[in-house]
């Protein structure tokens, strides 16, 4: 049977080129939201981080009515550390709008998304959007996404896709680059012709494979995914088994069942072959489990998800201050944390290690697990994080590490300095376009090679280069890669900084704290100049002398001290060092306090 009643769509684009506008136009465009209604922008975009960052993180179920035909619309992540939601999310649609900047054109996640669709036999929809941008070359970007569809052996009914003009901002399309349209409509019509009606089984006995889990702290687990055959109730018994047999199959009961009605969970006492809904009750449901009529428990294929790239080590706070700015401090909360956020992202490895105190976190990259740490920070967590290290491995007996396909896009003027750099980091460059007064250059470099680089890059360009990677495979070894050059100065004791301790300590590199600071000893509290580092004293006070009191000196003139975002300080530390992460605070500091015992510790190297 086809329902011609309903249409599964997915968005999917680099980051950045406008899928979540896109989908809030689409959504005021077909009535979703009362006429009075006040909507924010970016309306998809639920988390504080996504919107404070302008990305999206977590895959978004929307659904719109059109002509009487409701299209279930995925709002996916662009930025590649997040490319484990793209993966499968992708198995719940039968087509996707392949979203591109008519400015940039096809980038490295472009690739990554349209492959996995590809892979996936969809129907595919391309939409160039920001037709209005300046400097926009719609047709020049169509060819583009021609190009890639060859290169990734696309059948000819894929290359043969519709393309759509679109601007998400104006909320606009047509069929053609020179004159938009009033509304969306050209957009709407292409998808109803255009992406297949799910063709199912309504009579087969029920089974649908979970593709998310959301967790609500009254209903506990929340299963979102598409029903591939048969009917599902409310209250009905399953049998939840799993293709790679993680788990042995054992029995449940759906206690609520949802269907998505534009941004809404709506309540339903059934749902048939091709909806997309969502299901509660059912204890200890994973990604990738199927749920089943008990008569026919059979699991169905789950798409292999990459392996994690990048490890950091969780830790329980240990500096003086640990427990006097977060809510959970404790090895046993860290623990709960970690393996709670296993349950809703696939792409995230945690284990034990020999310690109950530290967790090894395995991740897609260092925003996907910059992400993590900044959520836990925000939700009262207190704890610290290493420098983060790349996963390598052994094949034929060769060690093999991560390669990352770098696309810059800059200023003709600064392309020497990028290049420059990135030879220095190990990169090869594999292209060089110009467009326009900028050129768009292509490395392939070790994913180590990265780590602490985009700081660089801005500084390098202006802050006017436009940086981006996604993982390339697995290389052999490319040999040392020269890390940061500086030292860092180090807190000689504990106490509360001094303007007179800052002003004689500054001139021997930047400072990251400021006066009447409460620091403790062996917390980094700036870079130095030289490779070395430098224990500091920047609690020192000024005594008391024959001729004038401590406090009666002239004003003293101090640096603005440099304040490193939670990825700046990442990107900063030393194997040696660890970052503290509190609610309030992000404290560099040495993994060694004592600057005796570090001493000692360096000199047995």
């Amino acid at each position: 049977m086809i329902r011609n009643d309903l249409r599964n769509i997915a968005i999917v684009a680099h980051v950045d080129h406008g899928k979540t506008t896109l989908v809030d136009e689409m959504l005021k465009q077909s009535g979703t939201f009362r006429t009075n209604e006040v909507v924010e922008d970016r309306v998809m975009d639920s988390n504080d981080l996504e919107r404070e960052r302008g990305i999206t993180i977590l895959a978004k179920n929307t659904s719109i009515v059109y002509k009487d035909i409701k299209i279930n619309v995925v709002d996916t992540p662009g930025h590649a550390d997040f490319g484990g939601e793209v993966e499968r999310i992708l198995k719940m649609v039968n087509g996707v709008l392949l979203l591109v900047d008519a400015f940039e054109g096809t980038m490295p996640q472009t690739r990554f998304v349209l492959q996995k669709a590809l892979e996936l036999g969809h129907k595919v929809i391309i939409v160039v959007n920001k037709v209005d941008r300046p400097g926009a070359r719609p047709l020049e970007v169509v060819d583009e996404v021609l190009e890639l569809l060859i290169s990734l052996d696309a059948t000819d009914e894929q290359l043969d896709s519709p393309v759509v003009f679109c601007s998400g901002r104006n909320g606009t399309a047509s069929l053609t680059p020179d004159m938009q349209e009033d509304n969306l409509i050209p957009l709407f019509d292409t998808i109803i012709n255009h992406i297949p009606a799910p063709e199912v089984d309504e009579k087969g006995k029920a089974q649908m494979l979970v593709s998310s889990i959301d967790y609500n702290e009254y209903v506990g687990r929340i299963a979102t995914g598409r029903i591939e055959r048969g009917v599902f109730n409310k209250n009905m018994n399953v049998t939840v088994c799993h293709h790679h047999e993680l788990h042995d199959p054992y029995n449940s009961k759906i206690v609520n069942l949802f269907t998505i009605d534009g941004l809404k969970r709506v309540p339903v006492d059934s749902a048939t072959a091709g909806d997309i809904v969502c299901v509660s009750g059912i204890e200890n449901v994973t990604i990738g489990d199927t749920l089943c009529d008990p008569s026919a428990p059979e699991a169905l294929p789950f798409v292999k998800i990459s392996e994690p790239t990048l490890e950091m080590t969780f830790l329980v706070n240990d500096s003086p201050f640990a427990g006097t700015e977060g809510k959970f401090c404790t090895s046993r909360h860290l623990r709960a944390r970690l393996y709670k956020e296993l349950l809703k992202d696939v792409s995230l490895r945690v284990e034990d290690t020999d310690t109950t105190e530290a967790f090894k976190v395995m991740g897609r990259g260092e925003m996907h697990l910059s992400i993590l740490i900044e959520t836990m920070r925000r939700e009262g967590y207190e704890f610290q994080v290493s420098a983060p290290k790349v996963l390598f491995k052994e094949e034929n007996g060769v060690k093999m590490e991560p390669m990352e396909e770098v696309s810059c896009d800059v200023p003709q003027e600064y392309m020497g300095s990028v290049i420059e750099k990135l030879g220095a980091r190990k990169g090869e460059m594999i292209d060089m376009t110009p467009r326009g007064d900028r050129m768009h250059i292509v490395f392939h470099i070790p994913t180590r090679g990265l780590f602490g680089y985009r700081n660089e890059f801005l500084t390098d360009t202006r802050g006017e280069g436009i940086i981006n990677s996604i993982f390339f495979g697995y290389t052999p070894y490319k040999g040392e890669i020269a890390k940061r050059t500086t030292g860092s100065l180090v807190a000689y004791e504990t106490g509360k900084t001094t303007s007179y301790g800052i002003y004689n300590v500054q001139d021997r590199g930047t400072m990251f704290v400021v006066a009447s600071q409460e620091v403790y000893e062996g917390q980094i509290v700036g870079e130095s100049a030289k490779t070395d580092d430098i224990v500091v004293n920047v609690c020192k006070k000024k005594h008391m002398t024959a001729v004038r009191s401590s406090g009666a000196d002239e004003a003293l003139r101090l640096v603005t001290p440099k304040i490193h975002s939670l990825e700046e300080a990442i990107e900063f530390i030393n194997d040696d060092e660890l970052i503290e992460v509190t609610p309030k605070s992000i404290r560099l500091r040495k993994a060694i306090l004592n600057n005796v015992n570090r001493a000692k510790a360096n000199a047995k190297k």
